[in-house]
Formats: C-alpha cells, structure tokens, sequence
C-alpha cells in the first residue's frame, strides 16, 4: 500500500487528531486513515431538506384533496 505524508499540520489538528483516536481505542495514524476514508469513499447522506428539495412536482394541492362521500361516511384517497 502506498504511503500518504502530510507535512505543516498545526499543532491543533494533531491534538485533535491524537485526542479523536484516542476516544475511539486506536492510534493517530487509524484515525487519520479512516477519516480521509469517510470523507472521500463514503457517500455524504443528504438532508432531509435536500430529499424534499429533490421531489418533482407532480400537480396541485387540490389534486390531492381527500373527499368524503356523506352517504357512507367513508373517506376516498
């Protein structure tokens, strides 16, 4: 397997990363592969307000409209 160096990482981001593999049980260098892992092979999910977004338009509000037949009481979708 080929080898990745990052070089110039702020004191900070190597805490962080350290701290991070740390509450996860595994070593700095685990935790940097499976988060460059997570951000670049796993799929992002998308919001709930991106699947709404996604939905086509498919007619008018009435179109939807739920009748009531009065004879029988029952509701018709």
């Amino acid at each position: 397997m080929p080898n990745l160096l990052v070089r110039n990482i702020d004191e900070g981001v190597v805490s962080a990363l350290k701290i991070r593999a740390g509450q996860h049980g595994i070593s700095a260098e685990a935790e940097h592969r499976a988060i460059l892992e997570n951000a670049l092979l796993k799929p992002r999910k998308k919001s709930f307000a991106e699947i709404l977004g996604s939905i086509p338009n498919v007619g008018y509000d009435a179109d939807f409209e739920r009748i009531q037949d009065e004879t029988t009481n029952h509701v018709f979708d």
